[in-house]
C-alpha cells in the first residue's frame, strides 16, 4: 500500500470510529481507541522524507473529523443545505487546526508533555466551543456517553469533561503501549501492556455503579403533564392564532386535570403567533387573561409554556446588539421565552439564553452583519436575532414551594449553563423543545439523549415536553422513566421528585475546563519558547 493510501486509510478510520460510536445507536466502545488511527497518521508524516508535513497533517485530519461531523449531523440538512454545509465544514475546521497545533507543539516538546498539551488543548477548545459566538457542543467527546448513563454517573463531580478527558487519556495511553510494541515480542506481551489501559476504562465504570445504588428518592412527588402538540412548523404552527392554540387547552389537555396534577408543560414557542406577544404590560394582555380564566378551576395547577415577545424601541441607534431594525426610527428585539401562569398569580418569564448559531443569532454581529447583512436561516416563523437574559430563572410554585428550572430546548446541551437554574433554586428541570425541524433522524433522539447528562450532573429529575420529538419523564440517575412516541400528539403524565441537594459539579462547575485551559496555556508558552526543545523524547 502506497503512502497516501495507508494516510488516507487511518484518517478515514478515525472517522468512522468516532461517528460509529456516537449517540443514540453507536457502538460507544469504540471511542476509547477512535483516535489511534490520526495519531499513528500524524507520527508516520513526521517521519516520513516528505515536506510540507504540517500542511498534510491538517489536510488529513480535516477529513477524519469532516467524516465524524457528517456521520454524526448530517441531519441539520433538514433545515437547508447551507446550514448543514457551514456547520460541519467549520466544525471540522476547528478541529484540524486542534490537531494541527499539536503537531507544531510535539516539534517544540517532550513527548509526554506533547500528549499532555493534546489533552488539554482539546478541552480548552471544547470550553471555548461552549461560550463563544460560533458554539456547536454536539460533538464534545463527553457527549458519547449519553446512553451508558451506568458507566458515567460521576459526572455529579465532572461533568462532560470528566468524559472528554476520559477519551482522550485511554486514546493516548492505548497509542503509546501499541507505538512501543515490537511483534517480535509476541502478543502475550501486547496483551500484558494494554491490562492497564483496560483498567483504566473498567475502574470508572465500576464507581459509577455505586454511585448509581446510592443515589437516593425522596418521597415527595409532583405530578405533572407532558403535552406533545405534535404541530409542524414548517407547514401549520406559524399559520394559527394564539387564540387558536389556547383552544387546544381545552381539546388536549383539559381532559387530562385533575386535582393531582401540579404542573403542565407545554412546547417551546407553543404560543407563536405573528412577531409575538409585547413583553411590556404581558399580564394586562388578552391573551394572559384567558389564560388566568382557563386555569381557574385548578389553582394548584402552574403552567409552563414556551412563547415569542417582542419589545419595540423608538429611536434612530440600534438600542441593543440583538436589536432588529424595522425602519429608520424603529427597532425590535423578539425573545424566544418560557412563562409560567397560574390561576390568581403573576407571570414568572424567562428569555432563551443559549441561542442556535445562524438561527437565533448572528455570529459577531457587530462585526458581520455590515458585511453579510441579515443572513440568517429559515426555520419557520419570525427569522431574526434574538435577545437573552444574563441569569437563569426558577419559577416558584407557591402552593408546592417548589421551583422548576425552564430550560428551552438547546440549552439543554450546555452543563454549566443548566446548573444556574439549580444554583437559583430550581427543585427540577423543566425542559420544553421544539424538534420539528429535523424530521425523524438522529437529531432529535441525540437531543433528549444528552437531556440525560443534565439529570445526573444535577441530580435532577426532569420533565420534558416536546413538540413534535419525544416528551420524556427523566429521573436524577438520568433513566428515561416514561416517554412519549415520535410526531404523535399526546399528553403524557407523569411524577417527578423535588430535591434540594447540590452536587460538586454544580457548585463547581466545569473545573477540569479550567485547569485545562491554564495547562493549555503553560505548555503553549513553553513550546514557544522552545525551551524544552533539546530534551525532547522520540
Amino acid at each position: 500500500m502506497s503512502k497516501t493510501k495507508l494516510h488516507v486509510s487511518l484518517s478515514l478510520a478515525s472517522g468512522l470510529f468516532l461517528g460509529l460510536a456516537w449517540p443514540v445507536n453507536g457502538f460507544t466502545l469504540l471511542i476509547f481507541v477512535a483516535l489511534i488511527p490520526l495519531l499513528f497518521l500524524e507520527n508516520s508524516i513526521r517521519k516520513d522524507v516528505y515536506k510540507r508535513k504540517g500542511w498534510r497533517v491538517f489536510g488529513y485530519s480535516y477529513l477524519t473529523f469532516l467524516s465524524w461531523n457528517l456521520i454524526v449531523s448530517w441531519w441539520l440538512i433538514h433545515s437547508t443545505f447551507f446550514g448543514m454545509a457551514f456547520a460541519n465544514l467549520c466544525n471540522s475546521l476547528f478541529y484540524a487546526l486542534l490537531f494541527w497545533v499539536f503537531h507544531w507543539a510535539k516539534n517544540r516538546l517532550p513527548l509526554r508533555s506533547a500528549h499532555l498539551f493534546l489533552i488539554a488543548s482539546w478541552l480548552a477548545f471544547e470550553k471555548l466551543h461552549l461560550n463563544w459566538d460560533f458554539s456547536w457542543t454536539w460533538l464534545n467527546l463527553g457527549n458519547v456517553f449519553s446512553e451508558k448513563i451506568y458507566w458515567i454517573q460521576w459526572y455529579e463531580y465532572t461533568g462532560t469533561f470528566g468524559g472528554s478527558l476520559w477519551v482522550l487519556a485511554i486514546n493516548l495511553w492505548i497509542y503509546a503501549k501499541l507505538q512501543t510494541f515490537d511483534a517480535k515480542q509476541g502478543y502475550a506481551t501486547l496483551t500484558k501492556n494494554l491490562i492497564f489501559p483496560l483498567v483504566g476504562i473498567g475502574l470508572p465504570i465500576a464507581l459509577s455503579l455505586v454511585l448509581y445504588q446510592n443515589v437516593s428518592q425522596p418521597e415527595k412527588s409532583i405530578q405533572v403533564l407532558l403535552h406533545q402538540p405534535n404541530i409542524d412548523p414548517y407547514t401549520s404552527k406559524y399559520q394559527l392564532t394564539n387564540g387558536e392554540f389556547l383552544n387546544q387547552f381545552d381539546k388536549q389537555i383539559k381532559p387530562f386535570l385533575n386535582s393531582e396534577i401540579d404542573y403542565i408543560l407545554s412546547p417551546e414557542t407553543y404560543f407563536a403567533e405573528g412577531p409575538g406577544e409585547k413583553l411590556e404590560g404581558f399580564d394586562q394582555s388578552l391573551l394572559f387573561q384567558k389564560i388566568q380564566r382557563e386555569l381557574l378551576p385548578f389553582p394548584q395547577v402552574q403552567w409552563i409554556v414556551g412563547i415569542q415577545f417582542y419589545d419595540l424601541y423608538q429611536q434612530n441607534k440600534a438600542p441593543t446588539l440583538s436589536a432588529n431594525k424595522v425602519k429608520d426610527g424603529l427597532w425590535v428585539d423578539y425573545y424566544n421565552s418560557a412563562f409560567s401562569a397560574q390561576s390568581r398569580e403573576d407571570s414568572q418569564i424567562y428569555h432563551k439564553s443559549k441561542l442556535v448559531v445562524g438561527i437565533e443569532n448572528m455570529p459577531f454581529k457587530a462585526v458581520l452583519n455590515p458585511i453579510l447583512g441579515k443572513v440568517m436561516i429559515n426555520l419557520g416563523g419570525t427569522v431574526a436575532s434574538r435577545a437573552t437574559q444574563s441569569y437563569r430563572s426558577a419559577f416558584y410554585h407557591p402552593t408546592l414551594e417548589t421551583r422548576a428550572g425552564p430550560i428551552i430546548c438547546w440549552e439543554s446541551v450546555f452543563g454549566e449553563f443548566v446548573t444556574g437554574y439549580v444554583q437559583n433554586g430550581a427543585d427540577f428541570l423543566a425542559v420544553i423543545s421544539n424538534d420539528a425541524w429535523w424530521g425523524n433522524t438522529p437529531g432529535h433522539k441525540q437531543l433528549l439523549s444528552y437531556t440525560r447528562l443534565r439529570a445526573i450532573e444535577t441530580r435532577r429529575d426532569i420533565a420534558r415536553s416536546a413538540n413534535t420529538g419525544i416528551s420524556a419523564i427523566i429521573d436524577a440517575r438520568g433513566e428515561i422513566l416514561k416517554q412519549s412516541p415520535y410526531e404523535t400528539q399526546t399528553v403524557l403524565q407523569g411524577s417527578i421528585a423535588p430535591r434540594t441537594n447540590l452536587t460538586f459539579y454544580v457548585r463547581h462547575g466545569d473545573i477540569i475546563a479550567r485547569w485545562a485551559v491554564l495547562v493549555f496555556g503553560i505548555f503553549l508558552l513553553i513550546a514557544l519558547s522552545g525551551r524544552l526543545k533539546q530534551n525532547k523524547s522520540l
